[in-house]
């Protein structure tokens, strides 16, 4: 019997995942103003798929960016190689669950929304991140990876935007910057450079003069939380007629800083 068992397990769990149909042992936590997933290993997952470390996938709006405000799903993978001072999201360093780009790109599917967002953590430390954004593109979503300013991110498909962000002095990791990776972007992409105070900010605007950096993409002047108030950095903004986006975190002044899973 026990043999039995294990073959049926075998070959039920891919039919009802096939079918579209989550397993009973899928835990979901919903309410009116999110849906979320914590991330399972699904049944029949084979340790020769290719697979992703993977913190949490779930349906949000999408607090930052251009795209701020807009409904998303938000891809977290696990692991990073930075160790920012303002780093709000220190749960994604370790942990997470294993996922085949299967079960990742079924997820999504469910979720139900046009725009993903791959994050991290860092995603660029994921071997098979291109490979999850190409079938993402393939399927017709519209796909945003954040990452450092450490990563080469040429390899990624054209259609994804991409977010960098660049380490300002005040975040302890500014000598990781990797200036060869801004080469390469486009008005879609876009340059975020996240302020712990007054000297960020001058520095900051001194790296978007020197580099020619207006007009190449997006630029996102970000205040650290807790650490520069918005109005002070749009005072600045203002002063030095600087051409940049004021990029606020609006997750975090619908549900509260410490949410997760919005």
């Amino acid at each position: 019997m026990e043999g039995r068992r294990k073959k049926s397990a075998r070959h039920v769990a891919p039919n009802l995942l096939q079918g579209g149909f989550l397993p009973a042992w899928v835990h979901m936590r919903r309410s009116w103003a999110r849906d979320t997933i914590d991330v399972p290993v699904a049944a029949g997952h084979s340790p020769n798929q290719s697979s992703m470390r993977i913190t949490e996938i779930y349906a949000c709006i999408q607090g930052e960016t251009q795209y701020a405000g807009t409904p998303c799903t938000l891809v977290r993978t696990t692991g990073c190689d930075l160790r920012c001072s303002y780093c709000d999201t220190t749960y994604a360093f370790s942990g997470g669950k294993e996922m085949s780009i299967d079960d990742v790109m079924l997820e999504v599917r469910r979720l139900g929304l046009s725009t993903v967002a791959l994050t991290g953590g860092e995603p660029m430390l994921q071997a098979e991140i291109s490979t999850l954004a190409e079938r993402l593109v393939g399927e017709g979503f519209r796909v945003m990876l954040e990452t450092s300013g450490t990563h080469p991110v040429a390899h990624l498909p054209p259609a994804v935007i991409r977010i960098v962000d660049i380490k300002t002095p005040g975040s302890g990791e500014v000598e990781r910057n990797s200036w060869d990776v801004l080469h390469g972007l486009r008005p879609q992409d876009a340059i975020k450079f996240v302020l712990c105070d007054e000297a960020d900010y001058l520095w900051s605007a001194e790296v978007v003069r020197s580099r020619g950096l207006s007009g190449r993409a997006e630029l996102l002047f970000s205040p650290a939380a807790g650490k520069i108030e918005p109005r002070d950095l749009a005072a600045w903004i203002l002063r030095d007629r600087l051409p940049v986006r004021l990029n606020l975190q609006v997750h975090k002044y619908i549900w509260g800083a410490a949410t997760r899973g919005v």
